[in-house]
């Protein structure tokens, strides 16, 4: 029997309200420009960054006013938790069960906060048991994605024979500071983008989604996680993050992330691979965390020869934008659509500054 967790579904859920990139960016000069000469200059970023369409948990006129963090927090928990019953009951619909079986769950979000956390405040709604283990986890930001699945891996690992669901939501619109007439917010209001996405897992040789297998092909599409890693740069904590004051969130990055990724990346990734007994050339396919144009240029040069699957990255960051962590789930939903077949790398990057990595086996 295999000793690696299987896939046995993913799910996506967006919300309701969709913007095209030109609606977006009148809405950007309209709020901005008064305020900030280099507007124009600017601007260009709407058309560069690949996006055409995203979804938002607010209607467009919400973000044209301030909102302090409490409303934020208000708007924040309503909607996630819609995303998420919508993501999970698809995930476990497409699997053939019930939230009460499920054993285990791990919710991963970075754009805001809820004390009881969000897969609590499920538990009832969606008829999870009461005896169900609850991971929350905060700040991953980007590599939430691929170092959730990781996490839910390794409880499935801990766990044989249980069933891990991990959820994973992101707002990153509810951090729009309209107020705040800065490069900073005018690239992250053309990037940043709401959704949510759930996997189930489970490590079972005989749990009536493929028995005593040794391998994803005959699986109907359901991967094993084969191994999961993480690195994180000394002297990179200030690359990526958020800056708290009175109104919440307030996003930081830096516009050195495709170099450090072109620059450090390639060593972090080759060991990685060396530990599984694999180079770059094994891999059959990427599914790449869609941070932007500039990121997925930078990722597809340091992970060639590997690239089939960068075309469902470039989709999904033109249909939705950055979702942060939910972004590669998205991916790898469309990318099991696809058919994909033998070992893929899934590759995010995220506050820390940290690489995170896992080896799917389709």
């Amino acid at each position: 029997m295999t000793r690696d967790p299987r896939l046995l579904s993913v799910a996506t859920a967006l919300p309701p309200h969709r913007f095209d990139q030109e609606e977006t960016l009148a809405v950007a000069r309209a709020v901005f420009a008064p305020r900030l000469r280099d507007f124009d200059r600017l601007a260009s970023v709407f058309t560069n960054t690949g996006i055409r369409t995203r979804h938002a948990a607010c209607p467009i006129g919400w973000y044209l006013e301030p909102h302090g963090w409490a409303e934020r927090a208000e708007v924040f928990e309503r909607a996630a938790l819609d995303l998420l019953e919508e993501a999970a009951g698809k995930a476990l619909a497409a699997a053939a069960l019930q939230p009460a079986d499920v054993d285990a769950i791990v919710c991963v979000t970075t754009t805001g906060i809820a004390t009881p956390s969000l897969e609590a405040l499920l538990l009832d709604r969606m008829g999870f048991r009461p005896g169900t283990a609850r991971l929350p986890v905060f700040g991953l930001g980007c590599a939430g994605g691929v170092l959730g699945l990781a996490r839910a891996g390794m409880m499935a690992r801990a766990m044989p024979g249980c069933t891990v669901l991990l959820l994973v939501v992101e707002l990153c619109t509810l951090a729009h500071r309209p107020e705040e007439a800065t490069p900073t917010n005018v690239v992250a209001s053309a990037l940043f983008a709401d959704g949510a996405a759930a996997a189930v897992l489970r490590l079972d040789g005989d749990d009536g989604h493929g028995g005593d297998d040794q391998g994803g092909d005959d699986q109907g599409g359901q991967p094993l996680l084969a191994a999961s890693a993480e690195h994180t740069w000394p002297g990179t904590r200030r690359i990526m993050g958020w800056r708290i004051d009175e109104q919440g969130f307030g996003v930081v990055f830096s516009q050195d992330i495709p170099a450090l990724i072109r620059g450090r990346m390639p060593p972090v990734l080759d060991d990685f691979l060396d530990r599984q007994g694999m180079t770059r050339t094994d891999l059959a396919g990427v599914i790449c965390h869609p941070g932007g144009a500039k990121v997925l240029h930078a990722l597809t040069e340091v992970l060639a020869p590997a690239s089939a699957g960068m075309e469902e990255s470039w989709e999904v960051l033109r249909d939705c934008g950055n979702m942060s962590a939910a972004s590669v789930l998205f991916v790898l939903e469309r990318r099991l659509r696809a058919g994909a077949k033998g070992p893929h790398l899934m590759v995010a990057l995220g506050p820390g500054f940290t690489a995170a990595l896992a080896l799917l086996t389709f």
